[in-house]
C-alpha cells in the first residue's frame, strides 16, 4: 500500500537525459545535453538541490527524436562513481538481459557505489528495438507475464544462498550469487521500480515492485491507480508497497502566465512527425490490453510532446502554486516526483532553491518532518536540518 502522508516527506527524481533530443519532442529551445560531461555536473547539481533519486532512460536505437543514446546502466554507474548521495535508477528490460546477468552487475555497482544503484524494469513498448536485434516482440500481458518473472528472480538472487526458479520465460537452478548487493533494515536488496498504466502492470507494482512509476495524472488518475495498486497487494498479504512515484513535467516562472506560454510554446513547436510516430508506437501498446488501460492508450498530441504524459500533472506556474501542488498530491499517497525540465541545469537548480523549500515548509505545516527520511548511506551521520527560509508573499 502507498506510504502513509503522515509518517515521510516526499522525496524527488529527475529524468537523466542521457538521450539526445530533451526531454519534450519540439524544436523549441531546449538547453540540455545527452553528454557525460553535462550529466555529471547535472547530477552534482540535482543531489545539491535536493534530489534524491536519477533514472537513466533505456533506448537502444534511433527513435522519434532520440538520435543518439547512451546505456543506461553503464552511464548509471559512471554518475554514481562522480556523486556522493545521488541514487541511480537504470532503466532495463527483460528479454535484453537475463535476471541473473543484471544481478551480477547490479550487486557490484551497489558495492562501488555504497549502496545507491536501483533499477527501473521496463516491460517494453518499442518493438522495433527487440525485432531488430531478432528478440521475439511477445503480446502486451506476456510482456508483463515476463516481467514478474524477472522480478522475482532479481529477488530471489539478491536474497537466498542459492535460488531457484521454474517458470516459462527463466529457469534457474541452485544459482548462488557473491557478492551480494548491500543490505540494511529496510533495504532488503537494491529498489526494484517498475511502471505502467495496464491492469497487468498494477498487478506486478501491487503484487512485487518496490516503486510503482506512474505517467503523468491529475488527482483523479492518481487516486484510482492507487486504489487498484492498494487492491493487488492486499490480494497477496502485502503490506509494505508500492511506493508512488508521478511522472510530471516542470515549468516553474515568475508568473503564471510567463509559465503556461512557455508550455504553450513547447507544444506549438512539437515536432510533429516524431510525436504522430511515438504514438503511432506507443498507443498500439495501450489499446492492445483487454480493458484499454495501457500506458498513453488515451495521450493527446499535446500529452505526447512530453513522451510520458508529464503535462498532465500540470506542475507549471510560480514556485508557490508547483509547491502546492506538488503537496497535494503527496496528501493523496504519491511518494516521489520524477520530473523533467526544458533547461536542466538552470531549472533543476532554480526548483532546489526556490520550490523545494516551500514544499517542505507546507509539509511541515502538514505534520511531516524532512529528517525522517533515510540516510541513503548507512552509518553516515546526516547533516542537520535547516528549517527553510518563509517565501510567503514572494513570487
Amino acid at each position: 500500500m502507498p506510504t502513509d502522508p503522515t509518517t515521510e516527506p516526499l522525496r524527488f527524481a529527475y529524468w537523466v537525459p542521457n538521450v539526445s533530443g530533451g526531454l519534450v519532442t519540439s524544436t523549441i529551445e531546449q538547453r540540455t545535453d545527452w553528454s557525460y560531461d553535462y550529466n555529471l555536473k547535472l547530477a552534482r547539481l540535482a543531489e545539491q538541490a535536493g534530489f534524491e533519486y536519477a533514472l537513466s532512460q533505456v533506448r537502444y536505437t534511433a527513435s522519434y527524436g532520440a538520435e543518439f543514446q547512451h546505456e543506461s546502466t553503464s552511464f548509471s554507474l559512471a554518475l554514481l562513481l562522480g556523486t556522493e548521495r545521488l541514487k541511480l535508477i537504470a532503466a532495463v528490460h527483460p528479454g535484453l538481459w537475463h535476471p541473473a546477468v543484471l544481478a551480477k552487475w547490479v550487486a557490484t555497482a551497489d558495492h562501488l557505489s555504497k549502496g545507491r544503484v536501483a533499477v527501473n524494469v521496463v516491460s517494453g513498448w518499442f518493438a522495433d528495438e527487440f525485432r531488430q536485434l531478432g528478440e521475439p516482440w511477445l503480446e502486451h500481458d506476456e510482456r508483463y507475464r515476463r516481467t514478474a518473472e524477472f522480478i522475482t528472480a532479481l529477488k530471489r538472487i539478491w536474497t537466498e544462498d542459492e535460488a531457484n526458479l521454474a517458470g516459462d520465460f527463466y529457469r534457474i537452478r541452485d544459482f548462488s550469487l557473491k557478492p551480494k548487493p548491500l543490505s540494511w533494515p529496510g533495504r532488503p536488496h537494491p529498489e526494484i521500480f517498475q511502471g505502467g498504466n495496464s491492469s497487468a502492470a498494477r498487478r506486478n507494482g501491487g503484487q512485487l515492485s518496490d516503486w510503482y512509476f506512474s505517467n503523468g495524472k491529475d488527482f483523479d488518475g492518481v487516486r484510482e491507480q492507487l486504489t487498484d495498486l492498494a487492491k493487488h497487494a492486499a490480494a497477496v498479504g502485502r503490506a509494505d508497497g508500492p511506493r508512488f512515484g508521478l511522472n510530471g513535467f516542470v515549468i516553474v516562472r515568475d508568473t503564471e502566465k510567463e509559465a503556461k506560454e512557455q508550455l504553450r510554446e513547447i507544444i506549438a513547436n512539437a515536432h510533429v512527425e516524431a510525436v504522430e510516430g511515438f504514438g503511432s508506437a506507443v498507443k498500439q501498446a495501450g489499446q492492445s490490453t483487454g480493458d484499454k488501460k495501457g500506458m498513453w492508450a488515451d495521450s493527446s498530441f499535446e500529452d505526447l510532446v512530453q513522451y510520458n504524459d508529464g503535462f498532465r500533472t500540470q506542475l507549471i506556474g510560480t514556485p508557490e502554486q508547483v509547491a502546492t501542488r506538488i503537496v497535494e498530491y503527496r496528501k493523496i499517497g504519491v511518494d516521489l516526483i520524477l520530473a523533467g525540465f526544458l533547461h536542466y541545469h538552470e531549472e533543476v537548480e532554480r526548483f532546489g532553491r526556490d520550490v523545494l523549500p516551500i514544499v517542505r515548509e507546507l509539509e511541515v505545516a502538514a505534520g511531516l518532518d524532512p529528517s525522517a527520511l533515510p540516510d541513503p548511506v548507512p552509518g553516515r551521520q546526516r547533516a542537520p536540518q535547516r528549517r527553510p527560509p518563509s517565501h510567503h508573499g514572494q513570487v
